[in-house]
């Protein structure tokens, strides 16, 4: 169960996880406009450094905002700030798990440590976000 947002403690951890398919690659090429042929040509990818077509690094990082949504907080609120660094490509057919962490809680405001994590253990995205209660 959700807390509500005042109820969110230094310590607190929240995970979510979603396998990546096609479809979220296409859909989110054409929301974004982003046409890169290492996500959506598997000849093209062939030949570039991961081999095979990946996922959008910013539809990895999309994850980290559906988990604040759906296991954070019940009240709304909204990222104020977010880092990422992209460790490892997301493949298609990764199962991504996003781990999150409150690591403050201060004027209004908390900040979650972030990593996502496939379905090896590897870490593929890691940062910090930090929303407040709207």
């Amino acid at each position: 169960m959700n807390k509500t947002y005042d109820e969110i403690l230094i310590g607190d951890k929240y995970f979510f996880s979603k396998t990546i398919e096609s479809c979220d690659v296409y859909s989110f090429a054409g929301i974004t406009g982003d046409f890169n042929p290492a996500h959506l040509n598997e000849e093209f990818a062939r030949n570039t450094m991961f081999k095979h077509r990946v996922a959008h690094g910013m539809l990895g990082v999309g994850l980290i905002s559906g988990a604040i949504v759906q296991k954070v907080s019940s009240d709304t609120c909204t990222i104020v700030r977010q880092n990422v660094s992209f460790k490892k490509p997301v493949y298609f057919g990764d199962t991504i798990t996003v781990n999150l962490e409150v690591i403050t809680v201060e004027n209004g405001t908390c900040t979650l440590k972030t990593n996502c994590i496939n379905q090896y253990g590897n870490i593929v995205i890691e940062g910090f976000v930090t929303i407040a209660k709207f």
